[in-house]
């Protein structure tokens, strides 16, 4: 069997690449719909590119650490992992161009997209390295009813708990008690505590599609779609009592954006590995330094936003309406061309690494 699968690389980088293009339009004003969040149930394309990072990151567990054993050397390396990616995602949230370089500390937002990636990597590689396939579909049951029973039926201060943007919502009156102003907004934060623990059965879907793709068994394509369509049927089910919800990471947004990540995945691999179609390239350079790409292009487009060219002008607004903005066009269409020209740009910052052999593993 190939030492690689191009269809888990280039999912890789096609992720992070989605994830620049959703982060960094022209203007918040002017955004087409697909490229935004849900405002809260319901989900958008833009809502399946984090959960499909973290699914992508437990299907590169299995080729990382299939060969590993579980010793002191190898949680070592896990952990210092799980701490570079939380440090650095504090970092990002931390840092502004004023001196002394930092947000006053009350200010400073504790949890964030790095921070998860972290804390997921650590629990769900521990969790494969010290159990088999059916102890871990046993703990991705458990935790996604679990947090249902949780989230829907146990009380919150004398009241039944809902799954709106209240204060009656168990995932927001955790985070709020915890982190207090330490969050995204001042109600809720969609990386926050409660909502990590549904997103570990996101990574820990993705080990089972690793498991699939690094096993002798036949038809895999065929398993991996079937799998695709069938978590995609029961979160959909699941939605008429637990609502899809990417804020916070229900049950049923598990399902949802696993199996699209399955049917997406099982479209690369069919093209790439099956057919041995060249496809893609420039993702799977990009894959090979994901978190570092993608750390760059957040610390770029944060030192953009922050820096003054001019009268109350950003380097990023100074960019958008000298170049993009034009009477002839509408504005959704400038915004998205300058989004595109940033995923573009970091796209050639991955190629250029991988040409020169710079590999950096956070």
């Amino acid at each position: 069997m190939k030492q690689r699968i191009l269809s888990v690389d280039i999912f890789r980088g096609l992720t992070i690449a989605l994830m620049i293009l959703v982060n960094t339009p022209g203007t918040w004003r002017a955004v087409y719909a697909p490229f935004l969040h849900a405002e809260w149930h319901g989900y958008t394309p833009t809502d399946l590119v984090f959960p499909f990072f973290l699914f992508i990151v437990g299907t590169s567990i299995v080729f990382a650490y299939r060969n590993k054993q579980p010793d002191a050397s190898t949680y070592k390396k896990i952990g210092v992992r799980v701490l570079k990616l939380i440090g650095l995602g504090i970092f990002l949230g931390a840092f502004t161009v004023k001196w002394p370089f930092f947000e006053p500390f009350s200010e400073i937002r504790f949890p964030g997209v790095l921070q998860r990636i972290g804390v997921v990597f650590g629990i769900a590689a521990l969790l494969y390295l010290h159990t088999n396939w059916k102890t871990l579909l046993g703990i991705a049951i458990t935790l996604l009813l679990g947090y249902w029973v949780w989230m829907g039926f146990i009380p919150l201060d004398g009241q039944a708990p809902t799954f709106e943007r209240a204060a009656n919502n168990w995932a927001n009156y955790i985070d709020l008690n915890v982190f207090g102003t330490h969050m995204y907004k001042d109600d809720y934060d969609p990386e926050g505590l409660l909502s990590t623990l549904p997103s570990i059965v996101t990574s820990i879907l993705g080990i089972f599609t690793g498991m699939l793709l690094v096993s002798e068994t036949k038809d895999k394509l065929r398993k991996m779609l079937l799998m695709g369509v069938g978590l995609l049927v029961l979160g959909t089910l699941w939605d008429f009592v637990f609502p899809i919800n990417k804020a916070l990471w229900t049950s049923s947004f598990v399902l949802v954006t696993a199996g699209w990540a399955n049917l997406v995945l099982g479209l690369i691999y069919y093209i790439t590995d099956v057919k041995g179609i060249s496809f893609g390239s420039i993702f799977r350079y990009a894959g090979s330094n994901a978190i570092t790409v993608y750390f760059l292009s957040s610390f770029v487009t944060s030192l953009f936003y922050q820096i003054q060219v001019g009268e109350g002008q950003s380097i990023h607004g100074w960019l958008f309406n000298t170049l993009y903005v034009h009477d002839f066009m509408a504005l959704e269409l400038s915004s998205l061309l300058y989004a595109l020209s940033v995923m573009g740009f970091y796209l050639l910052v991955g190629w250029w690494m991988y040409r020169k052999g710079i590999f950096i593993k956070v």
